[in-house]
């Protein structure tokens, strides 16, 4: 990492780098050294009215506008190529702004956004712009345009930055609308890595604009009368606002939210197998993961055995400086999301949990926002911890008695985003996850598919992000009835 790269003074709007509106900047702090990791632009409304005008002057009256999908197929995989070059960089932007270990960040961070870009660039290249379909009655035709939705207003939180721009910036780009990122202040630098792989392989004026700020940007932006459709990531609180300001003005949304995600273990899984499972599933990217499988569901007979197990993961995690490629796990984001995590912690205890791993902050670690990873045992369904998303490296194992009691718990929960089953039988896991209230399952692993939908049913969600379905929500259909 350069200077240049972790100390940014300006906005990238219209093709081009422009001073912030404010003079004020935003410090982004380390998560594990508690000093200054670099500065950003704070922002202001009068760039998010520049950001907006730039992306509907590209929508309407630049070459993109003209473009078919294989033009724009070709720039998206340049701007892949240059994001792919500069994805080391990318990744360790992150890992020093948001605490994600780097073996992590170099994959997801640094080569996965170059990955989906190049698949809905493939997309890009294959769906048809217009289809002629016979009439019901069999007597007339009708002409069905795929129409790119229009200026997109892509809010992404810090948790995985760049992954969950392109979730949103790629099937965007391939539609042919025009975009507008507004990052977390958080994250803030990595995101001018992206405007900077946009402006090195010359991306056309307007059609990807990079702005900052906190929430009252974030809101100025959801609420701005040019923004056609938004796409937002984030916690389920922020979203039912943002869905409530798209709701009343008639604006499409996509909303990504919290999850509180089940693992069902069942009677005849390999608890080796599962332990090495949720380290991934359960603990990703220091707990800080939205559809991860926090609540543990075990049965009763194996509940001892699957409880030392999952506190023996646990207690194995390597914590350290995310920048070093032998750590597992890092630091939480802030001050306040460790106090949030600890609070929780706590409220556990006062309610009964069993603390059997964790339940404090690593003495060998006093500097920077770590928390140890954390199991509790022996709570009520009821419990805070059981309920609430904690967002941070804390898990919770219960006890069902047979197979429908286990559905139940999973299905018990206001969120519905991702989940787990842990099985020798993988029909059998499927049967089961047919009957689990949520977006994504995995059997006996989870990893997204960049190729079929994701998102969440209940307060997790609206709507579905990768995937051709992924493409669908940025277009706008409209049927041209031809005349016998």
């Amino acid at each position: 990492m350069t200077a240049n790269e972790r100390e940014r003074t300006q906005l990238f709007i219209g093709g081009s780098w422009r001073a912030s509106s404010s003079s004020e900047m935003t410090s982004v702090i380390s998560p594990s050294t508690e000093q200054i990791f670099g500065v950003a632009p704070s922002g202001g409304t009068a760039d998010v009215d520049a950001a907006v005008d730039a992306a509907r002057e590209a929508l309407r009256n630049s070459a993109w506008a003209r473009m078919d999908g294989a033009q724009r197929a070709q720039w998206m995989r340049r701007l892949a190529d240059e994001l792919e070059a500069i994805g080391d960089r990318t990744a360790a932007l992150v890992s020093g702004s948001n605490g994600m270990p780097i073996s992590v960040a170099k994959v997801a961070e640094g080569k996965g956004p170059a990955t989906t870009l190049r698949y809905y660039a493939d997309l890009a290249e294959v769906t048809a712009t217009e289809e002629r379909r016979a009439s019901a009655n069999g007597k007339r035709t009708t002409v069905v345009r795929r129409e790119p939705i229009g200026v997109v207003a892509a809010v992404v939180p810090w948790n995985f930055p760049q992954s969950l721009t392109m979730f949103k910036v790629a099937p965007a780009l391939a539609a042919g609308c025009t975009v507008v990122v507004k990052p977390a202040p958080e994250t803030a630098l990595d995101a001018f890595a992206l405007a900077d792989a946009a402006d090195a392989c010359g991306f056309p004026p307007g059609v990807l604009n990079v702005i900052t700020g906190g929430r009252d940007v974030g809101a100025y932006l959801v609420a701005h009368p040019g923004v056609d459709k938004v796409a937002f990531t984030g916690s389920t609180a922020a979203g039912r606002a943002i869905g409530e300001v798209c709701g009343r003005l008639l604006r499409p949304v996509t909303l990504e939210l919290g999850g509180k995600s089940a693992a069902i273990v069942l009677d005849d899984a390999d608890l080796v197998q599962v332990a090495r499972g949720l380290s991934w599933a359960s603990l990703l990217n220091n707990g800080q993961t939205c559809y991860l499988s926090t609540r543990i569901l075990a049965p009763r007979r194996r509940y001892d055995e699957v409880v030392d197990a999952v506190a023996e993961l646990a207690s194995s995690m390597r914590l350290g400086d995310p920048l070093d490629p032998a750590t597992q796990m890092g630091p939480v984001v802030s001050r306040s999301q460790r106090e949030r995590v600890e609070g929780l912690i706590e409220a556990g205890r006062r309610e009964g949990a069993r603390v059997v791993a964790g339940g404090g902050r690593p003495e060998r670690l006093p500097v920077g926002w770590y928390v140890e990873p954390t199991v509790l045992a022996d709570l009520k369904p009821q419990a805070t911890p059981v309920r609430e998303e904690i967002f941070g490296p804390v898990l919770v194992v219960l006890p069902y008695d047979g197979l429908d009691e286990a559905v139940r718990l999973a299905n018990d929960s206001e969120y519905g985003l991702g989940g787990t089953i842990w099985t020798r039988d993988v029909e059998q896991g499927l049967e089961l996850a047919r009957r689990v209230e949520t977006g994504s399952v995995g059997i006996n692993f989870f990893d997204l598919d960049i190729g079929a939908p994701f998102g969440g049913v209940k307060s997790s969600g609206i709507g579905r992000e990768l995937g051709p379905e992924g493409l669908s929500s940025y277009t706008s259909l409209k049927s041209i009835y031809l005349p016998t």
